[in-house]
């Protein structure tokens, strides 16, 4: 093995600053390096060629084979030669330390012809010698002589980025600080820093069973493209970059990863976060931000979506926020991802299709990207997606049809895509109910959407959704009713649209009672819905709504329910059995607001308008709430049992009435209210709501005194 060279200055290797001692030095050990191999090549020729390492390899340069049984497994060739190369890159770190630009660039040019040894490349070798180079960095100086040898690592990329990017990558594991400033020179050259970028998108592709290695990718990818104007060479490959990166996220969020890889790297003292999901939402985020799209980072700070991203459950949802933010704020890439992704659509790895999959139904929101297919085959694939197994497939699939909806164009497909969105209500997964609600309400914000249809599909459908158990469901339909009814009020100030008016009349009681429901959202859209048919119908009532809903009124409530008994007295059964059911809710708000409106409604009723089956029923049912563990509620029912008791009398006289009700206590009800020529029936009288009202805090700017 060669030693170091002594500085000397009868050596042609004296390294004094200038360049051209420094590219003889370097020149002497090269022509030793080139000598040992030849001279191993001719010795071994009575043996026979042995074969080559495979260079497209991106592991590290191969053992020797052991040919003899006995002896140490050790090749006098590889041992002498990867010795020369150790030399070699002492030598010039040595050199390094006084050289100026001129020499690092001969030094540079010198040992780029190192793997020519035989008159070909031998890529072994050059990994080799990078490795050697960079282990020598740490011990340079700070300063010129640090950056000299990173101009020389730079200008070796030039010819050998792909063994250069193998051997920083290995350097990187753990991060090493040489190989932490070697990313960003790299960057800045804008002669390699293409190829180089090139090299770490294949090896992000070619991750499987490799975590460490893109990691170190990921994390490199990061550095580079956080330097301005580094995302420029990246012109060609963009969205394969970005779809790969986004597709990693999901492989890391669904917890693809190969046996014994650790999640974090160990602690560092600079550099982006640790982990691999935070090290790839960096790359992603200084993509966007160095390409024009700060905009599209900035939109998903504020909804979220970066957390999403990174999230097993709600990954989907951040591909989709991010699609939206793109298809708002940079669009010029739309055409070139939407391509990209096409292909990706029938892979057979999960996270890459799903991946695709929401993209594709996002950019459906981009008319010009959506028109890059024909009609026909967006909606003939989306229909496909509605016939899948797995309910995520099915949910894109509706979020598709939902953004196909928004194109005034494509409306006259309207009767195709009803279908699908109705069948998709009876759907046990929320997200697909929720998909399939927004949907139908884009839909109907279309021009010349078909309301007639649409209020007789869903007037056996949208009813029971109104109490669904799902708080997003809930809110979702009802602010679909107030959509229908805003775009069908026309109708319905002229008495037509029967459908629509008996739907709006199934609703009124459930929309009441949730204005007092736990899911805020629920709440809101109630009273917006609510809002909606006041103006519909013109009840006149919109104070008295509002009112009601944001603060503890028994009297507009009164005036809602003398409003609704007068103006459908044949419907009033109805309202009193919908508000029956409410009283075995779970919800302790709901049981009481429905007895207490069930008190109001029977306060107005006219007697002979209900049976006395009904009456027995809701007198039984309000019996049992005086065990109700909630005294508000067994005040509420106690009040509301009376007036029922008072309704019962007045239609009728005392042999008529039912045991039930004969065991009323006399003195509450008064002998004079049976009959229908007496004074009317008291109105009921309830304590203060123990439940806090909307209003109460941040609304209307004022304070409870519980808040005091």
């Amino acid at each position: 093995m060669l030693a170091k060279p002594r500085r000397s200055p009868g050596v042609p290797g004296h390294c004094g600053g200038r360049p051209a001692g420094l590219y003889q030095g370097v020149a002497v050990l090269l022509d030793a390096t080139i000598c040992h191999g030849d001279t191993q090549a001719g010795l071994g020729s009575g043996r026979g060629l042995e074969p080559e390492s495979d260079p497209k390899s991106v592991g590290a340069v191969p053992a020797p084979v052991c040919e003899a049984p006995e002896g140490p497994c050790q090749d006098p060739q590889s041992s002498r030669e990867e010795g020369a190369l150790a030399d070699l890159a002492a030598y010039t770190a040595a050199c390094l330390q006084e050289a100026g630009f001129v020499g690092t660039q001969a030094t540079a040019l010198t040992l780029s012809s190192a793997p020519e040894a035989r008159g070909e490349p031998l890529e072994a070798q050059v990994y080799a010698l990078v490795s050697q180079l960079l282990a020598q960095v740490p011990s340079l100086a700070e300063g010129r002589p640090r950056r000299a040898a990173l101009r020389v690592l730079s200008a070796l990329a030039r010819e050998h980025a792909r063994e250069v990017v193998r051997a920083l990558l290995r350097s990187s594991l753990p991060p090493d600080r040489a190989a932490a400033e070697l990313w960003p020179s790299l960057s800045r050259n804008q002669c390699v820093n293409g190829q180089v970028l090139v090299q770490l998108l294949w090896a992000l592709k070619d991750q499987a069973g490799r975590e460490l290695e893109a990691l170190a990718a990921t994390r490199a990818l990061g550095e580079m493209l956080a330097v301005s104007g580094c995302v420029g060479a990246t012109r060609g490959f963009y969205p394969q970059l970005l779809l790969l990166l986004v597709t990693q996220l999901h492989q890391l969020a669904r917890g693809v990863r190969a046996p014994g890889s650790p999640k974090v790297w160990g602690p560092l003292q600079r550099g982006p976060p640790h982990s691999h999901a935070s090290c790839a939402v960096e790359a992603l985020k200084a993509l966007l931000a160095g390409d024009g799209g700060r905009m599209v980072v900035t939109c998903m700070e504020q909804a979220g979506g970066w957390r999403r991203l990174v999230g097993a459950h709600s990954h989907l949802e951040g591909v989709l926020l991010l699609a939206s933010a793109m298809v708002a704020h940079a669009d010029h890439h739309l055409r070139g991802l939407f391509a990209n992704l096409l292909p990706q659509l029938r892979s057979p790895d999960d996270a890459q299709r799903l991946t695709a999959m929401a993209f594709f139904a996002g950019l459906l929101q981009s008319r010009p990207t959506a028109r890059l297919l024909r009609e026909e085959v967006i909606l003939e694939r989306l229909r496909a997606w509605q016939g899948d197994p797995e309910p995520t497939v099915r949910w894109l699939g509706l979020l598709g049809l939902s953004h196909l909806a928004l194109d005034r164009g494509k409306v006259r497909h309207g009767s195709r895509l009803l279908p699908a969105l109705l069948g998709a209500l009876g759907e046990g997964d929320a997200r697909l109910v929720d998909a399939a609600l927004g949907a139908l309400g884009r839909l109907l914000r279309q021009p010349r959407a078909p309301v007639r249809l649409l209020s007789a599909q869903l007037g056996p459908r949208l009813p029971r959704l109104l109490d669904d158990a799902r708080e997003s469901v809930r809110a979702s339909a009802v602010g679909l009713l107030g959509t229908l009814v805003r775009r069908g009020r026309g109708g319905l100030r002229v008495g037509l649209r029967g459908p629509l008016r008996k739907l709006v009349l199934q609703s009124v009681i459930p929309l009441l009672l949730r204005l007092q429901d736990p899911s805020r959202d629920a709440a809101e859209s109630s009273e917006w819905t609510l809002a909606r048919c006041d103006q519909a119908l013109r009840w006149g009532l919109l104070e008295d709504t509002v009112t009601v809903a944001h603060y503890d009124s028994p009297e507009a409530l009164s005036r809602i329910c003398h409003c609704l008994a007068q103006r459908y007295p044949s419907h009033t059964p109805s309202f009193l059995s919908q508000t029956q059911g409410y009283l075995r809710s779970p919800q302790t708000p709901l049981r009481w607001a429905a007895a207490v409106l069930l008190g109001f409604l029977v306060h107005h009723t006219s007697p002979g308008r209900v049976n006395q089956d009904l009456l027995d029923s809701l007198l039984q049912d309000l019996g049992q709430l005086q065990s109700d563990p909630e005294p508000a509620v067994v005040a509420a029912a106690h009040a509301s049992a009376q007036q029922v008791a008072l309704l019962a009398r007045a239609q009728a006289g005392p042999r008529r009435l039912s045991p039930g009700l004969l065991r009323l206590p006399l003195p509450l009800l008064g002998p004079g209210l049976w009959h229908p020529s007496r004074p009317p029936r008291p109105p009921p009288v309830y304590p203060t709501s123990p439940f806090q009202p909307r209003s109460v805090i941040g609304r209307w700017g004022c304070l409870g005194p519980s808040w005091t």
